[in-house]
């Protein structure tokens, strides 16, 4: 497909959809914005996008295709900025917030002129941020929310997806309201809990000093998402606040049932409660990348003594196997400690797990 995409936002997401339009529509115009002038200027220098626009105004004039990925305060914004302005009147205006019901509301504004806007929502992510870590692969295999309200016509949902084609994501087309259920139920409602397991973890660390450093290892792996921006949270729980609230109460009905089963000591019950939730969770797709982004960690038994880490990636890097993101758990003397290395896809965590096993005796784990 040949004309003019203006993205704004050049961060992961929006980085990383221009590098999959690039590649797909080679003939396309990839232009940028970025309220982060050194963004925009990274974008231009590693090939991200073609040009930099000086603001919004001047990007969004002529475009066929918009790409809002930025905050969903920030969206709603732009969207009133859009339509205000002389669009092509065969654009297609699209976002990639986590949150639908506001933004598609806000999205009456377009309409009213006769532009098109199909909410989206690419449930993909990384544990780095910026231009700098904008990858093709990142939406590979993963779940590609749409929501387009009923007036929308079909030809500009399929034109989308073809400007999206390259992302190699799995779309989904679904209401505004429903995606706002599904995402409270598997993504915003747990980043609630696990932020709220370390909050109480925090309180009661000031009377216990031993709590911080047994929380190391499998309690961070189990709260990692409560490390996710506190501002992008903050308004994603405002935008789906009717939702998270019910679920919250589900959440004290559930909680109130496990310490009736405390109180009454029923063991048979708490068994057949871990059990049930053992059975649902080793149901779910292992291969399948959802609401929240997957970490493929490898857990390596070394040896403390100095260069290990090196020798280690090392062997990686000559199977040109990439990682992104590497930590110890615990090193010391005469002890083995834990290497938990990161990557990017399974596939990756399976080619480094054989290449550490050719190379050398560290015994290693699948982490889950």
């Amino acid at each position: 497909m040949k004309g003019r995409v203006f993205v704004i936002g050049l961060g992961l997401i929006g980085g990383s959809l221009a590098l999959c339009i690039k590649k797909e529509h080679n003939e396309a115009v990839i232009v940028g914005y970025d309220i982060n002038n050194e963004q925009a200027r990274l974008a231009k220098m590693l090939g991200v996008i073609d040009d930099i626009a000086e603001n919004i105004c001047d990007g969004a004039i002529d475009a066929e295709l918009i790409i809002i990925a930025a905050p969903v305060n920030e969206t709603k914004e732009i969207i009133h900025l859009l339509s205000e302005l002389p669009l092509n009147p065969e654009v297609i205006v699209t976002d990639t917030g986590s949150t639908k019901g506001r933004i598609v509301e806000s999205a009456t504004s377009l309409k009213q002129k006769g532009i098109t806007f199909i909410g989206g929502h690419p449930m993909a992510g990384s544990h780095k941020s910026g231009v700098t870590a904008a990858k093709e692969i990142l939406f590979e295999n993963a779940f590609y929310l749409l929501t387009p309200e009923e007036h929308i016509e079909d030809i500009k949902l399929e034109t989308l997806k073809e400007w999206l084609i390259g992302t190699n994501a799995k779309f989904l087309t679904v209401t505004p309201g429903n995606h706002d259920y599904l995402t409270g139920i598997v993504s915003h409602f747990p980043h609630i809990i696990a932020a709220s397991i370390v909050r109480q973890t925090e309180k009661l660390a000031e009377a216990e000093g031993l709590i911080p450093r047994l929380a190391a290892g499998g309690f961070r792996d189990i709260t990692r998402i409560a490390s996710s921006s506190p501002a992008m949270w903050k308004d994603i729980l405002l935008h789906n606040r009717e939702i998270l609230i019910k679920l919250l109460n589900q959440w004290l009905d559930e909680m109130n049932g496990v310490k009736s089963l405390l109180e009454k000591e029923n063991s048979a019950a708490i068994f057949n409660y871990f059990k049930q939730a053992k059975q649902f969770r080793d149901g779910l797709p292992q291969k399948e990348k959802g609401a929240i982004p997957a970490f493929y960690d490898l857990y390596v038994d070394v040896p403390d003594y100095p260069g290990v880490i090196s020798e280690i990636t090392g062997y990686l890097a000559k199977e040109k196997i990439s990682i992104t993101n590497i930590r110890i758990l615990e090193t010391r003397e005469d002890i083995n400690g834990v290497l938990v290395i990161s990557f990017q896809t399974e596939e990756d965590r399976q080619k480094a797990e054989q290449c550490i096993g050719n190379y050398s005796s560290y015994a290693t784990s699948i982490g889950s």
